[in-house]
């Protein structure tokens, strides 16, 4: 399955790209709009770039933890560090709980970070212009659809318009 997205500037465009795209015989079944009124971000499928942080954050902290506290544990059991003048268990233990303090920053800042970031594939920037009052139009057909549905499309003025090809399942 192929899709064409075009972000459109306001409600009405994108109702006149539909009508138009409805109008030249295109099936109205494969024609979405996203946006405001319309179908929003979570139900069509975009990811939220937020969620994979998070979840990619828990993730890494389910490694980075426990192996900070064995790092931090080993290496005051290696250094002899007086953290406290308590007794060598005692500063043994904080040194393990002061490494999983570590593993979860770790997690935090690079499992959120790379997820906010990388995770979201194109998601993000079309959030981004749904959160500013955009529209999407999104069109799903075959390869030879496409083209016709591009052609409609390009005279609405799109502030972006881009073609994506849904890969196949090995």
């Amino acid at each position: 399955m192929n899709y064409l997205v075009a972000v459109l500037p306001d409600r009405t465009q994108a109702e006149q790209a539909y009508s138009a795209l409805e109008k030249e015989g295109l099936p109205t079944n494969q024609i979405d709009i996203v946006g405001q009124g319309y179908k929003n971000p979570d139900e069509y499928g975009l990811i939220d770039p937020n969620q994979q942080a998070k979840k990619g954050a828990r993730r890494l902290s389910s490694l980075l933890i426990p192996f900070g506290f064995v790092a931090g544990y080993i290496f005051n059991v290696l250094t002899g560090i007086e953290i406290l003048p308590i007794g060598s268990l005692v500063n043994h233990l904080i040194g393990g709980l002061l490494g999983s303090a570590a593993g979860a920053l770790g997690a935090y800042l690079i499992g959120g970070g790379v997820g906010l970031t990388v995770g979201s594939g194109d998601a993000l920037p079309y959030r981004n212009r749904l959160n500013e009052g955009k529209y999407l139009l999104i069109f799903k057909g075959s390869e030879e659809l496409i083209p016709k549905a591009t052609r409609i499309l390009r005279q609405f003025e799109p502030e972006n318009l881009q073609g994506y090809i849904e890969p196949t399942k090995a």
